[in-house]
């Protein structure tokens, strides 16, 4: 099997359009997640990380007609440009495009603005892939929050297997009345910016957001490049929407991946986290860790700066543990406050740097759905 890296990504959201506006704000500790008004849903309002839709007109008029595609077709075109940008002798004959979403453009439910298949993430998908050219119709992933990761791991198989010499992996989720409403019926939606791991944590904080990396067999030995190990998921079965209360499937997700690539958990540097700041999860997560011996491994999650953004979560995730190894810097679990869970983490309570070389990226979603997935520096 080829050895294959995380090479050109860009990310899409309201910290920035593209990887290193959003590095910056991580950096500054700036948050997306602001206060918006939702009087159907929300009579004192709710935060959420959300794009206006004149900015994403005003950068995506200059490559296509803001007119023919949905806000989030938008979004994710974007995010395929800008790795195309830096890319530009990509063959797009050999290349696959694999897109992760979990509701696509369910947002236009009831507007009419296109046409009713637009709603099928099929559609979507070759709105997508027609815009660029590719030969390969997209392939889409949509397995509830681990989509993300899971298409990364998608592009990798399929890779192996010769279907594509290298692929671009891209997805998106929007903060839709559809979502707002569902995450609502569970009374998980957070009154505050959420607090991934803290005592004090009350819920989710919705984002809307896109991103899009190559995978291939990369360019140079003699730069930093990252690559990617391996990935495993596993399902527990447990509920419709509730993890596990013993973290079954992540554990078994981590510690398969571990055993067959011969590692043990102190080889990990850094740990990417799921943190969504529900009570269950965080929890949920917090127990697989310990089962897997990471306790003491630097922990973080991203979503106090971005929201949780559905499909995109885990790709955005993906990439910022790409940067973080190649610049070995560990960011700040933004909003944490005192650990509340009942096992011990070590939460990354400020920015830093530090050698790393090895990661371990992890995501959990409905369904009992778990993927935990390996990344390293090389070169």
């Amino acid at each position: 099997m080829s050895r294959n890296y995380l090479l050109s990504d860009s990310i899409i959201s309201p910290l920035g359009f593209g990887t290193t506006e959003n590095l910056a704000a991580i950096r500054n500790s700036e948050s997306a997640l602001k206060l918006h008004k939702h009087p159907r849903f929300f009579e004192e309002g709710y935060y959420a990380g959300l794009i206006g839709d004149e900015l994403l007109d005003e950068k995506f008029v200059k490559i296509g007609d803001v007119y023919l595609y949905t806000k989030l077709e938008k979004l994710i075109i974007l995010a395929i440009q800008k790795v195309l940008d830096q890319q530009p002798d990509l063959d797009l004959i050999k290349t696959g495009l694999i897109i992760s979403t979990t509701k696509g453009n369910i947002a236009e439910l009831g507007k009419n603005n296109f046409s009713a298949d637009r709603l099928y993430l099929w559609k979507m998908g070759n709105m997508i892939s027609d815009f660029f050219g590719f030969k390969s119709k997209s392939i889409i992933v949509s397995n509830a929050c681990v989509s993300g990761a899971l298409a990364i791991k998608v592009a990798n198989d399929f890779i192996n297997i010769n279907k594509f010499e290298n692929a671009i992996v891209a997805g998106g989720d929007l903060v839709s009345d559809f979502v707002l409403s569902g995450f609502q019926s569970f009374q998980a939606i957070s009154p505050q910016p959420c607090r991934p791991f803290s005592r004090d944590r009350k819920g989710i904080s919705l984002g809307e957001a896109a991103a899009a990396v190559l995978i291939g067999t990369g360019k140079s030995k003699d730069e930093e490049q990252i690559q990617y190990i391996d990935a495993v998921t596993a399902n527990d079965a447990n509920h419709i929407s509730g993890p596990s209360r013993t973290g079954e499937g992540l554990y078994k997700s981590i510690s398969s991946l571990l055993e067959r690539n011969k590692m043990n958990p102190g080889e990990i540097d850094f740990l990417s986290a799921h943190g969504t700041a529900t009570i269950y999860n965080d929890e949920m997560e917090a127990i697989a860790f310990n089962r897997a011996g990471l306790s003491m491994t630097p922990v973080n999650s991203f979503k106090s700066y971005y929201g949780h953004t559905l499909g995109a979560s885990a790709l955005i995730e993906s990439i910022l543990t790409k940067h973080s190894l190649l610049n070995n810097e560990l960011y700040e679990s933004m909003n944490f406050t005192e650990l509340g869970v009942s096992e011990e983490l070590n939460i990354i309570q400020h920015t830093e740097k530090k050698e790393l070389n090895v990661a371990l990226k992890t995501a959990s979603g409905f369904g009992g759905c778990n993927l935990a997935m390996l990344l390293k520096k090389e070169g």
